[in-house]
């Protein structure tokens, strides 16, 4: 059995979470609330909430960890070819690079119906919940546009020199990589090595993400979170002139 919390009952320890053995590994805790105090004492310590519609709330911390190092992100021909194109739109500007100009659009586009059954995870109370954290300067969106409208994005939680990972979208080819190249020149340039993805896929893995311990990823964690906010989220260019 797991822990049910109320809304003032502390998480347990990552350490206890279920293992692969008892048939939800990494599930910890059950119940609370998405408030913003919550949900940022529950990202500082390494755990996510993941639920779908009609379940309580349900916080996990994955062992082993996905992760994507930001200075191993790859970017294959077809998509460096893309970002070439958008670098030299700039007099005519198809494409646009934006951060946080629609962060709940973004957010309810992870969450409509894909082919591969993603993204019906985000209820309405997960979008709420993370709207109160954008507002707050703790979750971002980042979002490409074609043509005047909303193509891909990708958004999550950022906390000191950490990045939560939490979903991305594309309605044209590549728009969600292309998201997170610019995500990821931006906390480069920020200073952030680390890119929480929480579970493993083949798709995080042909980016470059890894999986890593639970004991390494709190190793980083708990460094990564002791230096101040990120200010100005504003897309860096991929390429110089």
């Amino acid at each position: 059995m797991i822990p049910w919390l109320e809304i003032d009952t502390p998480f347990p320890d990552p350490s206890e979470a279920m293992g692969p053995e008892d048939g939800a590994p990494g599930l910890l805790a059950a119940g609370a609330n998405l408030s913003p105090q919550r949900l940022l004492s529950a990202y500082r310590r390494g755990i996510f909430p993941w639920f779908s519609e009609g379940q309580p709330i349900l916080w996990w911390s994955t062992d082993p960890r996905m992760v994507l190092e930001t200075a191993r992100f790859q970017i294959s021909a077809s998509l460096n070819k893309t970002l070439k194109k958008i670098h030299r739109s700039k007099s005519d500007p198809r494409w646009q690079i934006r951060f946080d100009f629609a962060f709940e659009e973004v957010m309810r586009a992870c969450a409509a119906p894909r082919r591969d059954g993603q993204g019906t995870w985000i209820s309405d109370q997960i979008i709420e919940g993370y709207r109160a954290l954008h507002r707050l300067g703790y979750a971002h969106s980042v979002e490409v546009w074609l043509d005047g409208k909303l193509v891909g994005g990708a958004y999550g939680v950022s906390i000191g020199r950490m990045f939560y990972g939490e979903s991305m979208f594309a309605r044209v080819t590549d728009a969600s990589k292309i998201a997170l190249a610019y995500l990821v020149k931006f906390l480069l340039q920020n200073g952030v090595t680390m890119i929480d993805c929480q579970q493993e896929t083949p798709h995080l893995a042909s980016l470059g993400a890894t999986p890593i311990s639970r004991d390494e990823f709190m190793r980083h964690l708990s460094e990564a979170i002791k230096y101040p906010q990120i200010q100005h989220w504003r897309p860096i260019p991929i390429f110089t002139d």
